[in-house]
């Protein structure tokens, strides 16, 4: 299979509203992100760009200093680079908050250690950053974004993210069926409260409340802790729609011409598609060009033809695409942009 010109790329993308870029570590899936979200601002597509790589190289490409706000690159252009640990510190003050709303004051010390224990926990910051991926993802068209472009950590991180809304859809259907075995015991508990008022008129509501932790008044706070899981739910599910529509969502992997990283994207394509994600497309990055005077270039390039081979049988259904090896790094907009024209 013929590589495809690297322009083609912007073509087969332009009618996806989001696209992921993973790949290996170090295979220039940044540059590759911000080249695409470069060029599509360049033609006036208003364009929001997420970093959720850790190492943040997004705002060193594009020459500008990104954090977990959204920054104007050009009037087209928005950039973030979302920073994990501010992020879970946001997930877990709201997780607070809402726990706040229902729980016993006296039990409010407790539950802070726990939560601070539970932000190292396997996992806390890839929930945390998914469901701030999530509502980048359906806000966006709401906002007006023709596409957002997610450059993302090295492929392992990748690929969990991608599956994970629907692991947390079931994890919240999870807390919500226990939400509602809750009410059931808080519906006869409330029933026998009532019985006992009737009773007994000395009792003031106050004393009510503090010997049924299920009365009307905390009813209504867990109303809205359940109404906070149902949101989140509900956010997951429609990320999770996203993801899987094919008309919608583009992956893109990027490689490079060498032993781990094919053996690398390999692994990633059959667990995408194991996951039903199938790639849109494969760019293969920091090509040799064949003719090349010194020796140990022209060794380089002779290896990576043969690579080529390699991928192009393994990879024999997925558009490829070449980015050639750059004299010079490739940082700000217009450099960027032009590599794709």
């Amino acid at each position: 299979m013929a590589l495809h010109p690297l322009h083609t790329l912007v073509e087969q993308l332009k009618a996806q509203p989001i696209i992921f870029i993973g790949g290996k570590g170090g295979v220039g899936k940044t540059t590759t992100a911000a080249a695409l979200a470069s060029y599509y601002a360049s033609q006036q597509q208003k364009t929001l760009i997420v970093s959720t790589d850790p190492a943040h190289s997004l705002g060193d490409v594009l020459n500008t200093q990104l954090n977990n706000a959204k920054t104007a690159i050009s009037p087209y252009l928005d950039a973030i680079e979302l920073n994990p640990d501010v992020i879970v510190d946001e997930h877990f003050a709201q997780v607070e908050r809402t726990i706040k709303s229902y729980a016993n004051p006296d039990m409010m010390p407790k539950i802070r250690e726990h939560l601070r224990l539970s932000k190292s926990a396997p996992g806390a910051q890839e929930a945390a950053m998914l469901e701030s991926m999530c509502q980048h993802l359906v806000e966006a068209a709401d906002a007006g974004y023709e596409h957002i472009i997610f450059d993302t950590a090295p492929t392992g991180h990748t690929l969990r993210l991608l599956v994970l809304p629907e692991m947390m859809g079931a994890w919240t259907d999870g807390l919500l069926a226990q939400q509602r075995r809750q009410a059931k015991l808080r519906s006869v508990a409330t029933h026998l409260d009532s019985h006992n008022q009737k009773s007994s008129q000395t009792d003031s509501a106050q004393k009510n409340d503090v010997a049924n932790p299920f009365a009307a008044k905390k009813s209504d706070r867990w109303e809205q802790a359940v109404s906070v899981l149902e949101k989140r739910k509900e956010l997951f599910r429609q990320a999770g729609l996203l993801l899987h529509d094919r008309t919608q969502t583009a992956i893109v992997l990027v490689m490079t011409a060498d032993v781990l990283p094919l053996a690398e994207t390999t692994r990633a394509i059959e667990q995408l598609e194991n996951s039903k994600l199938t790639p849109a497309a494969i760019v293969i990055n920091q090509l040799i060009t064949p003719t090349q005077s010194d020796e140990f270039w022209r060794r380089r390039a002779e290896r990576q033809q043969q690579l080529m081979q390699d991928i192009e049988e393994n990879f024999f259904k997925y558009p490829l695409y070449p980015i050639y090896l750059q004299q010079t790094d490739v940082r700000g907009t217009e450099a960027l942009s032009a590599l794709l024209e």
